[in-house]
């Protein structure tokens, strides 16, 4: 049998008058009965049928330009696994408020209103990121329309975003971490060392796996870093001697370094809430930073810009930390301009440098002295 892996399908269950039980198969946006398994030809020539069925009572509307989108090419090929997979629920989402809207209404100048208008309403339900979320979800498959000829024009782009922050100079200072490490559960300790001493994006830690790991070095291509189709570099990062420590110690009950405690990959939504739970604990969810008017809360991608500070700090030039972190020299250069007001690590080794070079001995020597009071009778006998 051919073996099939078809979305937009779902069982249900009825257990017959002999005892057994039966699954049936049903297409999830038409609700026509799939008959056969999954992978049968019955089944597949079904499936086909109910898709046409979509396509056809679709055609020249909003859903049928989300369906040819996320399966075109440069959707399912061009994208990351999980850029695809938020465009797909933010796209669904749209179809919801657009899907009947014929395609030809978004050549009309006058849909960037309608757009900014639902825009306005789902920032007041969903929050004001999601709602720019899905307006650049919008935008993308629009470009992507435009670039086929289906379209003319994207009178979306470059729309202003509701949303704005800036944890430019957002670090996790020894105290935060102290506090960190002194209650959250073993799997958030691994994840955090990790971070701190590699300086990669969260998604790539998560889908590290024990292959990466070669004894003195872990080797990796940063998901975020895939452009065009193209693998990314391949950057290598020696280990420091306590991070071999965690790694060398750690049973390997997954292909995957870090897992949850029943040894299974985390998922990105139940890892963040597990993570937020541990900084909630440690109450690390409004900190005072020297230079910050009011009290932040700390995410984990900010222990990649700590990471960049603590290189920087340890006397690692740019060139030697953008080997390690991936990162651009231009997006280095930013990063130490922007977080290295938060810390005096690298003032205190100024200081350090200074107090003990022997090219500055002079000026540690300088000290105030009294000035030698003044000759009065002198001057009265050159008066005279």
């Amino acid at each position: 049998m051919v073996r099939a892996n078809l979305e937009g399908v779902f069982p249900t269950y009825k257990t017959l008058k002999d005892g057994t039980r039966r699954r049936y198969w049903y297409h999830r946006a038409t609700l026509k009965r799939l008959h056969g398994e999954p992978g049968s030809a019955e089944f597949i020539a079904d499936y086909a049928a109910a898709e046409k069925l979509i396509r056809d009572r679709h055609a020249g509307t909003f859903n049928a330009l989300v369906r040819s989108y996320t399966t075109s090419v440069e959707f399912e090929q061009k994208l990351a696994v999980s850029t695809q997979g938020e465009y797909k629920r933010m796209l669904t989402k749209a179809e919801g408020e657009f899907g009947t809207m014929p395609i030809a209404a978004l050549d009309d100048p006058r849909v960037r209103k309608d757009v900014l208008d639902w825009r306005e309403k789902v920032a007041r339900q969903s929050g004001q990121r999601e709602a720019d979320n899905r307006l650049s979800a919008i935008s993308a498959m629009i470009t992507w329309a435009v670039d086929r000829g289906t379209l003319t024009a994207n009178h979306i782009r470059g729309f202003k975003r509701l949303y704005h922050v800036d944890r430019s100079e957002i670090i996790w200072l020894p105290e935060h971490i102290a506090a960190f490490m002194a209650v959250a559960p073993l799997e958030m300790q691994r994840a955090l060392i990790l971070a701190l001493h590699t300086g990669q994006r969260e998604g790539d830690l998560l889908r590290l796996p024990w292959s990466a790991y070669k004894g003195d070095y872990i080797e990796l291509r940063q998901g975020k870093a895939r452009r065009h189709g193209k693998l990314a570099p391949l950057i290598q990062i020696p280990c420091t001697a306590a991070l071999r420590r965690m790694l060398d110690g750690m049973d390997r009950v997954s292909p995957l370094i870090l897992t949850t405690k029943t040894g299974r990959a985390f998922k990105a939504r139940f890892f963040a809430a597990t993570w937020d739970k541990a900084v909630t604990k440690a109450e690390l969810q409004s900190v005072s930073l020297p230079g910050q008017d009011e009290p932040v809360d700390l995410h984990f991608h900010d222990l990649r810009g700590t990471a960049v500070t603590l290189l920087s700090e340890a006397g690692c030039t740019p060139q030697q930390i953008a080997t390690i972190t991936g990162h651009s020299l231009k997006t280095v250069h930013r990063i130490l301009d922007r977080y290295l007001a938060r810390t005096r690590g690298l003032a205190e080794q100024a200081i350090f440098n200074f107090e003990n070079s022997p090219r500055t001995k002079f000026a540690n020597q300088l000290q105030t002295s009294a000035l030698p009071a003044p000759d009065r009778k002198r001057k009265r006998d050159v008066g005279q």
